[in-house]
């Protein structure tokens, strides 16, 4: 059987997002048959916006990606960080993209799951997931949550981490905050076993 093929699609403005996309990858790498790429959502902002708001360079070893480019996978962990709750707006433009795929639910059946990065405790740990699972029920993607079965990392009370039953996530804080080994570990967590399922999707498909 052909590998899995699993899309890890993301934006990411500072950075946070693109370290926990890599973690995933490399977690859904670790599944044997299966194959994760990595891919970025077109950046909407121009270039003097991103001067000003002093956004790093975007990650040159990773291809951005156009709507008709996901039928061609198994499946797909998006990632992105939260605005006000939701979806930063770059990639909520990129689902806005994908009205073709809607229209023929080219992507129904598929399994999805998410993460993300928020500022502070109530920016959106939970929010940013339940809003975003709208996205994948309009188009029949069938959503793939953590739940607890990170373990006790799921329960650490010790120090900040992000992430909830509906997925991995980080704090940003004012930005200068970076994912800490622990939620790196969840996110690579999250990459295995959502691969783990997408293998036993694809060799037991979901009637079209």
């Amino acid at each position: 059987m052909a590998a899995t093929k699993i899309y890890i699609v993301y934006y990411s403005l500072y950075g946070h997002v693109e370290t926990m996309a890599r973690a995933v990858q490399r977690g859904a790498n670790t599944v044997p048959g299966v194959e994760a790429t990595l891919w970025q959502v077109p950046e909407t902002l121009s270039d003097l916006i991103l001067k000003k708001v002093k956004a790093p360079p975007k990650a040159n070893d990773v291809s951005e990606i156009k709507p008709e480019q996901l039928p061609e996978a198994d499946g797909f962990v998006f990632g992105f960080p939260s605005r006000f709750g939701v979806m930063a707006a770059q990639f909520k433009a990129f689902f806005d993209a994908t009205h073709e795929l809607w229209a023929s639910q080219a992507l129904a059946g598929k399994p999805a799951g998410i993460f993300w990065s928020t500022g502070f405790h109530g920016g959106g740990q939970e929010l940013t997931a339940l809003t975003a699972v709208t996205q994948l029920a309009h188009h029949g993607m069938i959503f793939v949550p953590l739940g607890y079965t990170f373990g006790r990392g799921m329960f650490e009370m010790n120090e900040v981490k992000g992430g909830s039953p509906y997925g991995s996530g980080t704090y940003a804080a004012d930005g200068s905050r970076q994912p800490t080994e622990l939620e790196l570990q969840q996110a690579f967590y999250q990459g295995e076993y959502f691969a783990e399922i997408a293998k036993k999707l694809k060799s037991h498909p979901v009637p079209a």
